[in-house]
């Protein structure tokens, strides 16, 4: 079976998608996928599907949707194959479970490279751990699940994809900084920070490559913006990890211009302590 997550929802056994059209069913599908080998309880299928809105006809109507996607299988398998639709996705007690082997997912493929980057980043190797980190992000193609119905299940797996999609953007940006490419990472990060813009590691990464790029003032600009921002929206100061940043900025300490200095997760802790 070859799952697909990191953008529209692609479920094949034999070359065949076995993905249905109704929104319902993808759904139970998904989630199913998501949790391939394991018992999904039919509580939480219901949950996803329904929320606090489960109708009393609810078990027969989940049972009809597993028959569909269990149709989409049959006809995947075709008529000679040794195993059933049923024992693909199978019922156990409380649940449904899928049972395919082997399974090949594309966010294990992406988690298993930014594994690899962060190691190789911890080691030294910057130019190796930034090639592993752009082939686990060119994974992605576009949202996590984005033709998939959410329920509130669905939503906070799709929440912890994006938060790992960041950090593996986050750590890329950290192995191209030590590789001395600055100038070329401010247009991504300036979108990045767009997108996000109370998020302080970045923030923090494009203060040091607009620093090392030259343009001081710009970085201190960038600083004020987040400032700004959480004291209006949250009523708090940035964290002291990003003030000391922006003192060492306002100091043009010159400790910034070592390539061993980023702005990820722990802010300067090779250089300004």
């Amino acid at each position: 079976m070859d799952i697909e997550i990191l953008g529209p929802l692609d479920v094949r056994m034999s070359g065949e998608s076995i993905v249905p059209t109704a929104g319902k069913p993808r759904q139970i599908l998904t989630l199913l996928a998501l949790r391939a080998g394991s018992v999904v309880p039919v509580a939480t299928l219901m949950d996803e599907v329904w929320g606090d809105a489960i109708p009393r006809s609810a078990n027969t109507t989940l049972q009809t949707y597993i028959l569909q996607v269990r149709r989409r299988i049959a006809r995947a398998l075709g008529p000679d194959a040794a195993a059933s639709a049923k024992d693909v996705l199978a019922t156990s007690f409380g649940g449904y479970r899928l049972t395919a082997r082997p399974v090949h997912c594309d966010m294990t493929d992406f988690h298993d490279l930014v594994a690899r980057g962060d190691a190789q980043l911890a080691e030294g190797d910057a130019r190796s751990a930034a090639t592993s980190l752009r082939q686990a992000l060119a994974l992605w193609r576009g949202p996590a699940l984005v033709d998939v119905p959410m329920g509130r299940v669905l939503a906070t797996e799709v929440l912890g994809m994006d938060e790992a999609r960041t950090r593996a953007q986050e750590l890329r940006i950290e192995a191209d900084l030590r590789l001395g490419r600055h100038t070329a990472l401010v247009g991504e990060l300036r979108m990045l920070v767009s997108q996000q813009p109370l998020h302080e590691n970045l923030r923090g990464q494009l203060m040091l490559a607009l620093y090392r790029s030259g343009h001081a003032w710009r970085a201190l600009e960038a600083y004020q913006h987040l400032r700004e921002t959480l004291v209006d929206e949250l009523g708090v100061d940035p964290s002291p990890r990003l003030q000391k940043l922006h003192q060492a900025v306002l100091a043009g300490d010159p400790r910034l211009e070592s390539l061993e200095t980023t702005a990820a997760g722990n802010f300067l802790q090779h250089a300004v302590g």
